[in-house]
């Protein structure tokens, strides 16, 4: 033990005595110390620590007391002893002087909760990986997460800026004096009973729900019935929604275990696993003893902190009287008290039990500090125990509620509510020990107290019963479910009675989501409502996806009106949906649970063929599972009429032939209910131009359109709006052309006149394009450069970028501004198209980069011709990429003199030639066949010179190519064959335990050397078995369960086969050719396997197919399964 000499002054207080060991209980304390050895003579004070204890033990034992009163003062002379334990000696260093309280920085300390700024809170989740740019080590585990500080939409709590703030400074500095040592023979004693029922609890919340998003992460419970194989831990580990999970024990024995309880307030669950499946050790429980929390007990939070199997951190409770911490906009428990100590836990440990010397649990880990304080937040045991018994004796677990919050106020602020002598006097008299009342913070509109409860009312009585507590006040509330309680409270000074009738709780809290049209609904929570101090019903959008992604994708959203019918509730919600038609343009009127005053208005467009079940799940707590069913199938879409529309006219142009091209203009939103080929959006809009009005052909950025499983809306004059198909790519040129009825369009529809010449550097043009807001500008301009590009690839997730193309740039601000427009000469040609491409993403902004770039018109052409005649398109490629180069470099590569004449003379802008960058990874290579390398220089194909991009358009038409190169300083003639560009769309996905699986597309063939296998994992799910294990995008899938799947059958074959909830091995091979296995358990119930395949017959052009289990075949949707979530937003986890 480290003993330490002090001296004290106490203004007031008692001094306790416990034997020979005693506790100072001081009012305001000074404390002088001096670290001596035992029995070693008094020394002078060499520092002094002023602390602002409001009837706080002091954690400190005292032995040798005695005292002597001066001047109304005492001194007070012993030897104070740590409560931590050491083998030696240290000395204490001096605590600082605290500052005047007139100098005080207010953004670190407030009085009572004043601050403005409210101190960081941390949850014990584990944190989200970092480096998202980089691809995932394959021995990392990408458990995700979402940080739930509080941020700048974090209601102002008074009392989350701690009711005493030097209580937050003394934990740090305590924590600081104190290190923790070698424990003693009596804590290892008991560490090592207590760790035998610690679990590591490795789970996802397989779809958002209420406040839970969809994630993957690791946290702590312990056994507490280890017959039934009942499991304490937090409720945001539990969740409201959707769970899967298992626990490890200490022997690394792993069992499935779900969810049979949730509190809907309190931050406790409870799960249930097999005892019999634990076979190597016997399973022994922890007894809860609330009623052992003292402040000043040592104790020793045992769990999976930091996400390390076992962490034991020691710690002192400093408060068993706090509010309930705010974690944000997220879960937040309220209407308890929280006890607090400083153990520094941190990611993994919430749910750790909080256990004594006797190896009893306390408390339950629950929260802590975010900002670097070593400060953490333990939920009391009462109304856990309460809940165990329940289930342990069968009973349900009542649990009643008013829909009011209240706080726990020390006296002096509520005397300023109106707190009266007398009343306090009885108070103090009825609970000696006790600082602090409960004080009304929030009433919720509607709700059984409203207009009976006030903010501010003083609590007084419950039922006659004075009291000062939550657990107390818990207990009548619990025990009086439907029925009228009575209320005493003081509102400035009167008394007020109240009838208050008690609702249940678990009414008001959501067991049940339907899923329809790419979104996700239930009834707003008591959670959320008491968060933004709202009425506690309206339908609440958990997941805000497909038809429903509003302005932004994320939650909060209340619906309104649907189709011009109010939607007060979910039943009225499903009632409404199910009787409109697949393929509906609706209105819907919503509001943001932050803004109640806003009523937003939007028109969606209703998706029920891609998803075309409603699917209503509902929480099953005998299995732990949510059970599905499908409430409805869509109504076929009603068939389109023909509209009548008139275009705007464009003003102040003095050409009215560029005047007239607005007639050209069309706004196509492209939908993507599935992502594939590593593309980051969902959705993407532009301007399309019309190149022929009378087959409804329309050219558009492959930015916008990058594949064909998707809806496309077209919009006509802001009029009219018709539905659009897919009818070619270009593979390299970022251009597609898409298609309409044009007998669905009564609108003078302009075909543009495309330009068959290449524009110049320094020609004037006109630039009309769509601004970000969707507006037609235009100004006179003029072309600045006209040059071969080359769009960074993303090294993250490889995804759709052009190559080999010539690109246009004008010197206007507008440029910038539009991602979507044309340049256009006076008599209205069309001379280049401006068009945005899809880049790299910033590894600083984490956002994916955009270029607006001009790409001449006649390159377009031959590939249109073809269209309009009816034929498809079957162009060829070389499958290289070029950079161009100067005569320089060129000369020094080995490019002859009479070459480079010849250079100067073919093109007199640029003095440039083309030399190989990449090759492209073909799926067959033919080993004899004549190939370009990288850093051969390209001189000639078919007898042309090859100094500007468009003179490579001779591959398209040609199987073999002629070609006159240079490789190492030696010129060649090589034949060379080109490639089939038919085959470098995805025709083909598989969703398999969260993971989109596909061939490798035309970028990742772009960008690697070598193909290991035709599996490649092109995205996963937030929440799904693929992110939990680690299965990350960019991988390759060699092998499942040692077979070798080379292809897509043979995975698809060995993963059908695979039983439900089992174990599997899977060898992957990253991008950057390290190989690995993962082992991953499959979960057909929220992430069944669904194949889609390209079938030019199905309404969609695509097909679906479903495996459940025991390889059923289900053509089509089956029964179960969740709504994808958007994974994270990041190179490696494309949202899916």
């Amino acid at each position: 033990m480290r003993p330490a000499l002090f001296f004290g002054t106490r203004l007031g207080g008692p001094v306790k005595s416990f034997g020979k060991r005693s506790l100072v209980t001081p009012t305001r304390l000074a404390i002088s110390y001096k670290t001596v050895a035992p029995r070693s003579p008094l020394s002078h004070t060499h520092s002094t620590f002023f602390s602002n204890c409001l009837n706080r033990p002091f954690p400190f034992a005292i032995s040798n007391l005695s005292g002597r009163r001066f001047n109304n003062h005492v001194f007070i002379l012993g030897v104070a002893t740590q409560l931590f334990s050491t083998t030696t000696p240290a000395l204490l260093p001096p605590l600082p002087l605290p500052q005047h309280p007139s100098t005080v920085n207010p953004t670190t300390a407030a009085m009572n909760g004043a601050s403005s700024l409210t101190p960081a809170v941390r949850t014990k989740r584990k944190e989200p990986p970092h480096g998202l740019d980089a691809r995932h080590p394959k021995h990392h585990r990408a458990n995700g997460d979402l940080d739930t500080s509080g941020g700048e939409n974090t209601p102002d709590r008074p009392d989350d800026s701690f009711i005493e703030p030097e209580y937050e400074e003394f934990d740090e500095k305590l924590a600081a004096l104190l290190p923790a040592g070698p424990d003693t023979a009596e804590w290892q004693e008991t560490i090592q009973r207590v760790v035998r029922n610690v679990v590591s609890i490795r789970f996802c919340q397989t779809c958002s729900f209420d406040t839970d998003p969809a994630l993957t992460s690791e946290a702590t419970g312990f056994v507490v019935d280890a017959e039934r194989g009942y499991i304490l831990t937090n409720r945001h580990v539990v969740g409201s929604g959707p769970f899967w999970g298992y626990c490890v024990f200490d022997n690394h024995e792993e069992v499935d275990a779900y969810p049979v309880y949730r509190d809907p307030v309190h931050d406790f669950g409870i799960l249930k696993f097999d005892p019999k499946a634990i076979k190597y050790m016997p399973v022994e429980a922890l007894q809860l003893r609330p009623d052992l929390a003292k402040v000043g007990i040592e104790i020793r939070v045992v769990g999976n902190d930091a996400g390390e199997k076992l962490s034991i951190l020691s710690g002192v409770i400093s408060r068993l009287d706090r509010n309930a911490p705010e974690y944000g906009e997220g879960y937040s428990d309220f209407n308890t008290c929280y006890y607090q100590a400083s153990a520094a836990a941190s990611g993994g440990s919430s749910g750790s039990p909080v256990v004594d010397i006797d190896g009893y649990a306390v408390a339950l880990q629950a929260g802590g500090r975010s900002d670097g304080a070593a400060t953490d937040y333990f939920l009391p045991l009462d109304r856990p125990l309460r809940a165990l018994k329940c289930l342990q004796e069968g009973k349900p677990i009542t649990r009643g509620d008013i829909q009011t919050q209240f706080v726990l106020k020390p006296f002096d602020e509520c005397r300023r509510l109106g707190l009266t002598p007398e009343w306090e006097a009885q108070v103090r008299e009825r609970f000696p020990k006790e600082t602090n009342m409960l004080v009304a913070e929030i009433i919720l509109p509607e709700g059984p107290s409203h207009k009976k409860i006030e903010e501010g009312d003083v609590l007084i009585k419950v039922n006659g019963e004075m009291l000062t507590q939550f657990i107390r006040l818990d207990d009548i509330l619990d025990f009086s479910v439907g029925r009228i309680v009575k209320l005493l409270v003081l509102r400035g000074g009167d008394e007020v009675e109240v009838e208050v009738e008690v609702g249940d709780l678990h009414k008001i809290t959501p067991d049940r989501f339907v899923s329809v049209a790419g979104g996700s609904f239930h009834e707003l929570s008591y959670q959320q409502a008491r968060l933004y101090g709202v009425a506690c019903k309206g339908v609440y959008v958990c997941e805000a996806g497909g038809s429903w992604r509003f302005e932004s994708s994320e939650c909060g959203w209340l619906i309104q009106t649907v189709d011009h019918k109010k939607t007060p509730d979910l039943d009225t919600f499903i009632d409404v949906m199910k009787r409109i038609p697949d393929k509906s343009r609706v209105v819907v009127t919503y509001k943001h649970l932050r803004d109640l005053h806003t009523l937003n208005t939007t028109i969606i467009f209703v998706d029920r063929h891609w998803a075309k079940k409603m699917k209503l799940a509902v929480r099953n707590d005998e299995t732990g599972l949510w059970d599905f069913t499908n409430l409805a199938d869509p109504l076929p879409p009603i068939p389109p009429i023909s509209t009548k529309a008139t275009f705007i006219q464009l003003e102040h142009t003095s050409h009215p032939a560029v005047a007239d091209l607005v007639r050209s203009f069309v706004h196509v939103q492209c939908t993507l209910p599935v992502k594939l080929d590593g593309f980051p959006k969902n959705r993407k809009w532009g301007m399309g131009l019309v190149v022929d009005a009378d087959k409804g052909l329309v050219v558009i950025s492959r930015a916008i359109v990058p594949y064909d499983l998707c809806d496309i809306s077209i919009t006509i004059a802001d009029s009219i709006v018709v539905e659009g198909k897919l009818v070619f790519l270009h593979p390299l040129q970022n251009y597609a052309i898409i298609q309409y009825d044009p007998k669905l369009v009564e609108a003078p529809v302009l075909s543009a006149k495309l330009g068959t010449e290449q524009i110049s550097q320094g020609a004037s043009t006109y630039f009309i394009g769509y601004n970000r807001i969707g507006r037609i500008v235009h100004a006179a301009t003029t072309v600045t450069e006209s040059f071969a590009v080359t769009i960074p690839a993303n090294s993250g997730a490889p995804r759709y970028r052009a190559v080999n193309f010539d690109a246009i740039t004008v010197d206007t601000s507008l440029s910038g501004q539009c991602g979507s427009g044309v340049l256009v000469a006076q008599d209205g040609t069309v001379q280049a198209l401006w068009l945005t491409y899809l880049g790299e993403r910033s590894h600083s902004t984490h956002r994916d980069e955009e270029y607006h770039l001009g790409l001449a018109t006649p390159t377009l052409l031959p590939v249109l011709k073809q269209i309009q005649e009816g034929i498809v398109p079957k162009l060829r490629m070389l499958p290289v990429e070029l950079r161009a180069v100067q005569m320089l470099q060129a000369r020094l590569m080995g490019v002859s003199e009479e070459w480079i004449e010849k250079v100067s003379v073919a093109n007199t802008a640029h003095h440039q030639l083309f030399m190989v960058t990449k090759r492209t990874c073909e799926r067959v290579e033919e080993e004899e066949a004549p190939a370009l390398l990288e850093g051969d220089i390209l001189l000639t194909l078919n007898g042309e010179m090859i100094t500007r991009i468009s003179d490579l358009d001779v591959m398209y038409a040609n199987e073999f190519l002629d070609a006159v190169i240079v490789r190492d300083c030696q010129e060649l003639k090589l034949k060379l064959p080109t490639v089939a560009a038919d085959d470098v769309e995805t025709n083909r996905a598989i969703s398999f335990c969260g993971a989109i699986i596909h061939r490798p597309h035309h970028a990742v063939r772009q960008q690697i050397s070598k193909l290991f296998s035709e599996v490649y994992v092109s995205a996963r799910t937030r929440g799904s078995p693929a992110y939990q294990y680690g299965l990350a995008p960019t991988n390759f899938i060699t092998h499942v369960n040692n077979k070798p799947t080379p292809d897509l059958e043979s995975f698809l074959a060995a993963v059908v086969k695979i039983p439900d909830n089992t174990y599997f091995r899977m060898r992957a091979v990253t991008f950057d050719s390290v190989p690995w296995m993962v082992t991953m358990k499959k979960n057909e119930h929220y992430f069944p396997t669904v194949e889609l395949i390209k079938d030019p017959k199905e309404e969609t052009g695509w097909r679906r197919v479903t495996y459940e289990g025991g390889g059923k075949v289900v053509q089509g949707e089956g029964e179960d399964g969740v709504l994808p979530v958007p994974g994270d937003a990041g190179d490696m986890d494309v949202d899916v």
